[in-house]
């Protein structure tokens, strides 16, 4: 076990910080102690932690650095808490809204992850709603203050989440449905129902300032232009990379990609057939197809237990606490795929998270099975666990706060393509896998498109990439059901630079194997590179470059 240091106590402090600062972070990564508590989203409650970004950064410029390690631990906190003070400075904040990672989808999403056994468990729940008006009215303060500034969203994010908002309000709510899931009577069942109808009420208000107040003012263009744009693109890489330059990537390999999965479809479908008509006939095969959410769940579990038992001390060498891993049905309906890691103690496993649509039932394995892989095995859970696991040798901030997009989205698509490498994949689930890969390019050229007003191509009418523009793109290269794909759409445009994230997260995950393989030549392991590169958990992408080029 690695003796803390001086700067690791710096880490340390910052993550109690942050607890205090943002309780669902806490609920989230597994910290006691704040369940019952709710962000100030006020534009005070982000000035005060604005104030402790500075004096953190001024705290770690000032700390020796004990070992290589800490020397890592530096570079990444200067380069992330470094970002996020920037961006609070540019009033980025004043804009928070879209459809799938704003305050409206954090303060739901938390109640997935807290804890439900006990009636302190559920005290804790009727704390959180019912601190919700003052959450839901600090962040109505925030936004006015945006206004007042100039600094809105686009009207098209503005009105997705207004009816968010009005679904939490409303009748079927998921407050209410929280009350009818803890089952209980007198004082505490009381207390449940009046913090439910409390927080029902906030985002009524809520769902009323967007539609009648921020809306009318709100931006027509989805577009955020490119110093924004630039911004986005640093928090969600880690990294400086020529927009330009990859955009241009991004077009080839949309074309690459489709191009391999047209040979696919010929060999599934016969000689000519289009990527349709193979998709056609995997669907029909009825050893593809998945019958319920029960059936789906069960195959999810199934599929990420057989990769574990398959790569553990092959291609990767795993903690034994990181074997275990849950596969859930999410309570929403939004239609998002999603993984949240374990617990600091590991007493909440790491689980991958299916939000299925209302009145959605069938499911194909073909196409999902890279997902698993994704989220799953050895995608997220290996990546994310792994981290945690490294507690003794890393400070919390290390092992459970810092996540950047590209490191982590871009190791799941290069998880993807190992799997495929490593021959876990059919012939139909490699066409489903270059689905997925050609999402990913896809969003390269939309997100980078729209947001930095580069042409369109002229089989859609030329001009500069727009929203109709965008979507018939998507259409076009997206094997997936309309409202789902609606609902991607709108995501892109209101969370700039999050999307190609995990397309160019994955291209230099790549790179920097390839680096590697190339300096160390006969004598490369991929397990000893695969241990190597998890064992440091998630940092920006420079800095992981550097690490391992080191």
């Amino acid at each position: 076990m690695r003796t803390s240091t001086p700067l690791d106590a710096v880490a340390e402090a910052h993550v109690d910080a942050l607890a205090a600062h943002d309780p669902l972070a806490a609920t989230g990564i597994g910290l006691p102690g704040h369940d019952h508590e709710l962000p100030d989203y006020s534009p005070e409650g982000t000035g005060r932690w604005a104030d402790e970004l500075r004096r953190t950064l001024r705290l770690i410029e000032e700390t020796p650095r004990t070992d290589a390690v800490d020397e890592v631990t530096a570079a990444a906190m200067m380069e992330r808490l470094g970002l996020e003070s920037e961006s609070i400075e540019a009033g980025d904040h004043f804009a928070a809204v879209n459809n799938i990672d704003s305050p409206v989808q954090w303060l739901r999403d938390v109640f997935d992850l807290m804890p439900t056994r006990s009636d302190d468990d559920w005290s804790n729940i009727a704390s959180r709603m019912a601190g919700m008006p003052r959450a839901v009215s600090g962040y109505i303060e925030t936004l006015r203050e945006g206004i007042a500034r100039g600094t809105v969203p686009a009207r098209r994010a503005v009105t997705d989440v207004a009816a968010q908002a009005a679904d939490l309000a409303g009748e079927k709510s998921r407050f209410r449905q929280l009350v009818s899931e803890a089952g209980r009577e007198g004082t505490l069942g009381a207390e449940l129902q009046r913090a439910a109808e409390l927080a029902r009420s906030a985002f009524g208000d809520l769902a009323r300032f967007l539609t009648q107040d921020l809306a009318p003012v709100a931006r027509e263009t989805d577009a955020v232009g490119r110093e924004r744009y630039q911004r986005a693109s640093r928090e969600f890489l880690g990294a400086r990379i020529d927009l330009d330059e990859t955009y241009e990537w991004g077009v080839e390999a949309l074309a690459r990609i489709t191009a391999e999965q047209e040979a696919i479809a010929g060999e599934i479908a016969g000689s000519g057939a289009t990527i349709s008509e193979a998709i056609a006939v995997l669907n029909a095969d009825p050893a593809n197809q998945l019958h319920g959410t029960e059936a789906l769940r069960e195959w999810m579990q199934r599929t990420a237990d057989e990769a574990i038992a398959a790569l553990d001390g092959k291609y990767f060498t795993l903690d034994p606490r990181v074997r275990a891993i849950e596969g859930m049905i999410a309570p929403s309906a939004t239609g998002g795929i999603y993984y949240t890691g374990p617990s600091a103690d590991f007493s909440r496993p790491g689980r991958m998270w299916w939000s299925v649509p209302a009145g959605v039932t069938e499911f194909t394995t073909w196409q999902e099975k890279t997902t698993v892989h994704h989220e799953g095995v050895p995608g997220h859970h290996l990546q994310i666990g792994q981290a945690v696991a490294q507690a003794e040798n890393l400070n919390r901030w290390r092992s459970l706060v810092c996540w950047v997009s590209g490191h982590g989205e871009g190791w799941a698509l290069y998880a993807e393509r190992l799997m495929d490498e490593f021959g876990f994949l059919n012939l139909g689930e490699r066409l489903g896998m270059l689905d997925g890969q050609r999402l990913r390019a896809t969003r390269v050229v939309l997100d980078l498109g729209i947001h930095l007003g580069k042409p369109a191509f002229d089989r859609y009418g030329g001009g500069t990439w727009d929203h109709d523009k965008c979507w018939q793109l998507l259409r076009d290269n997206v094997a997936m059901e309309e409202n789902q794909l609606r609902f991607e759409l709108h995501r892109y445009l209101g969370w700039a630079g999050q999307a190609p994230s995990y397309r160019i997260g994955q291209r230099i995950w790549e790179q920097i194997r390839d680096d590697a393989s190339r300096r160390a030549g006969q004598e490369f392991d991929l397990r000893d590179f695969h241990d190597r590169a998890l064992a440091v958990g998630s940092l920006p992408l420079d800095v992981l470059r550097e690490v391992l080029a080191g």
